[in-house]
Parts: structure tokens; C-alpha cells; sequence
């Protein structure tokens, strides 16, 4: 098989495998890392061994953003305030035409199901990702971490009771996210508390993620309230230079913020029962690398 093959065959091939170590690991350059490790093991591999290409790369990164993930978690343990995961372009275009299926690519990438992955075991994550977002049978998966199909069986249990214990209560309808995310914005930008009161559940959350590199609440705040003059206090401050867009980030709308043209912050909001539920705020300059480019 020349190179040129080789190559063609791993792009067929790398979305798939960027979405599952990227749901393994929370950050966009660590998935990207683990992409770039299968492709030096699958062009240096034994044709003779790779049956079905798919499921080759799949296993061999699985495998990889296991290993990677038992490194990242120490160094998260580590980390000043909240954690939230890096912001993912989520772009399904013409390739996932199902609407259910498209709502399950969505649901397994939203940082409030991210956030609940990192307290499962490697081998839970990559159960839950392998057989929740991505269907595999469970004798595939078994097979992809060498173990056997009752054990595996046993972990995806786990993991998804876990999952639903902890996950906060939301809908995924798009159009209602887009419109509420909208108001927020509006509201907040024109430091209108009656507005935001308005749309906020009376427990909503908000979870800020600065890493220590930048200012945002190094604790979560509760209540409507408290959310609420925060956004406001946030909007009487000012940013110089300030401009924002809308785009979709782990597979809902979201707002990024921009200042001087560089990616300042992004704000994403859960919503139930037509009010928002959690105020997400990713302002880690190190998390915002990858949407510098768009």
C-alpha cells in the first residue's frame, strides 16, 4: 500500500477518531496529539494485521487516549477554579442526516456531559464513549481494550448510572438554545438585571474557567441572584475593543468573545423547562488556541 493510500485511508477516517479521543480527554490538543500517535502506528503497521481499518484506528486510539487520560488527570487535580472542558467545533454538516442520531453527538460532547466523564475511570470513559456516542457492540469494544464482553458490560452499567446520577437536567432544542443564548447576550450586554432574572432558573449555576491565567470566579456561583449581578457587574466593567459571534461549540450555539480580534471567552448556557439552567465561561487562554484560527 503506497503512501499516498495509507494517507487517504487514515482522513477517511480521522473525524471519527478525533470525536472519540477528544470525549476521552476534554481538550482539543490532546486529542489532536493522540490522533497524530495512531497515524504513526497505523503507517507503520502490519498490513497483514489490520482487518478492518475503522476498527483498527479505533481501538488503537481508545487505547492511546486512555494512556493520555491517566496523564491529564493529575495534572487537572492540579488546576486553579472550576475545570471545564476546551471548546470543540461541532460541525456535523451533511454526515449525521439522522435527527436522533445528531442529538446523541450532541448530548455526548455538551460540557455538562464532559464534565461529568472526568470523574469515571479511563476504562468507564471509554466504554461510555465507545458504546453511548458511537454504538459499538459490546463485543467490540471488548475486543478494542482486551477485556471480556461481561467486564465491559459491567463498566458501561457503571458509567452510564454514574452519567445519569450526576448530568444536570437540560434540553438540547436547538432553536430554543440559539434564542435564549441570544437574550442572554443582550440582556447582559445592556446590563439589564430584570431581563437576566428573567431567564434564569432560580438555582442556576455558574461555572467559570480561567485556569488561573485570566479573571473569572474561582468558585461556582448559585442562584439567579448572585448569576445575575455577576453578568451585570461584568457588563458595567467594560472590555475594550470588544466584538462577538455566535457559532456551535460542543454541539450547541454558543457566543465567542473576542477582543482586539483574538478569542477573549466563550459563554454557552444549558437551558430546561424554557429557563437557563447552567452559564458556562471558558476564558483559559490555553483552551481558546484552537478557535483563534476560525
Amino acid at each position: 500500500m503506497t503512501t499516498d493510500t495509507l494517507t487517504d485511508e487514515f482522513e477517511e477516517h480521522r473525524p471519527v477518531l478525533l470525536g472519540v479521543a477528544y470525549r476521552m480527554l476534554g481538550r482539543v490538543a490532546d486529542a489532536e496529539d493522540v490522533v497524530q500517535e495512531a497515524w504513526l502506528r497505523w503507517s507503520g503497521a502490519d498490513r497483514g494485521e489490520v482487518r478492518e481499518p475503522r476498527g483498527y484506528l479505533v481501538r488503537i486510539t481508545t487505547r492511546l487516549a486512555i494512556d493520555r487520560l491517566r496523564q491529564v488527570k493529575a495534572r487537572n487535580e492540579a488546576y486553579v477554579g472550576p475545570w471545564l472542558p476546551e471548546p470543540y467545533v461541532t460541525d456535523f454538516g451533511d454526515t449525521v442526516p439522522d435527527t436522533a442520531e445528531r442529538a446523541v453527538l450532541a448530548d455526548s460532547v455538551s460540557l455538562a456531559v464532559l464534565v461529568v466523564l472526568e470523574s469515571l475511570s479511563p476504562l468507564e470513559r471509554a466504554v461510555f464513549v465507545l458504546r453511548e456516542a458511537f454504538g459499538y457492540p459490546f463485543a467490540d469494544i471488548a475486543a478494542m481494550l482486551d477485556r471480556g464482553e461481561p467486564a465491559v458490560r459491567q463498566l458501561a452499567g457503571r458509567a452510564r448510572k454514574h452519567v445519569e446520577e450526576r448530568k444536570p437536567r437540560y434540553e438540547v432544542d436547538p432553536a430554543q438554545r440559539k434564542d435564549l443564548t441570544e437574550r442572554f447576550l443582550a440582556a447582559a450586554e445592556g446590563g439589564d438585571l430584570e431581563a437576566l432574572m428573567s431567564m434564569l432558573a432560580p438555582d442556576v449555576r455558574l461555572v467559570g474557567d480561567s485556569g488561573g491565567k485570566s479573571r473569572a470566579p474561582l468558585r461556582v456561583l448559585e442562584t439567579a441572584d448572585h448569576v445575575g449581578r455577576f453578568m451585570v457587574g461584568v457588563a458595567e466593567k467594560g472590555v475594550a475593543d470588544m466584538s462577538y459571534r455566535f457559532l456551535e461549540l460542543n454541539g450547541g450555539p454558543a457566543i465567542l468573545i473576542l477582543t482586539g480580534g483574538k478569542p477573549d471567552s466563550v459563554i454557552q448556557v444549558d437551558i430546561a423547562d424554557g429557563r437557563i439552567q447552567s452559564v458556562y465561561i471558558v476564558r483559559n487562554p490555553d483552551k481558546l488556541v484552537s478557535l483563534a484560527a476560525g
